[in-house]
């Protein structure tokens, strides 16, 4: 027995380094190294060839997450993320990065306690005595 065709959609693979271009975009531009990219730029960031992700970068495009920037003729595409791109790859990397950018155990999270402002531990308010 011949199994079904499987649907036409987006493959989990494509999903998953759609997710990871947002988050690689949206730490260069956080961090100030790239505001736009090319698809050879992503390369050294993911685990795909150019020609990988210049279709990514497409539906990207298409989805309202990334936009083409003007470039010179003959100058290879540059996209930088969208408002909405920004909101998800920031909301992604948010979530991939939870567990390292929490308080730990019995560090304050509380941006506005005095300890935050000396950065000292015992000047915190929420510390138990």
């Amino acid at each position: 027995m011949v199994p079904p065709p499987e649907p036409e959609g987006p493959r989990f693979d494509d999903l998953a380094a759609i997710d990871e271009i947002l988050q690689v975009m949206y730490w260069l531009r956080g961090e100030r190294l790239a505001h736009a990219v090319s698809a050879a730029d992503l390369t050294r960031w993911v685990g795909l060839s150019a020609a990988g992700v210049g279709p990514l970068l497409a539906r990207m495009t298409a989805a309202g997450w990334v936009q083409a920037v003007a470039g010179e003729a003959g100058e290879t595409p540059r996209y930088e993320l969208t408002a909405s791109g920004a909101r998800e790859g920031g909301r992604r990397f948010a979530d991939e990065f939870a567990d390292m950018t929490r308080a730990g155990h019995g560090e304050c999270s509380d941006p506005d306690c005095e300890c935050q402002r000396t950065g000292n531990a015992a000047d915190c308010a929420h510390r138990k005595v």
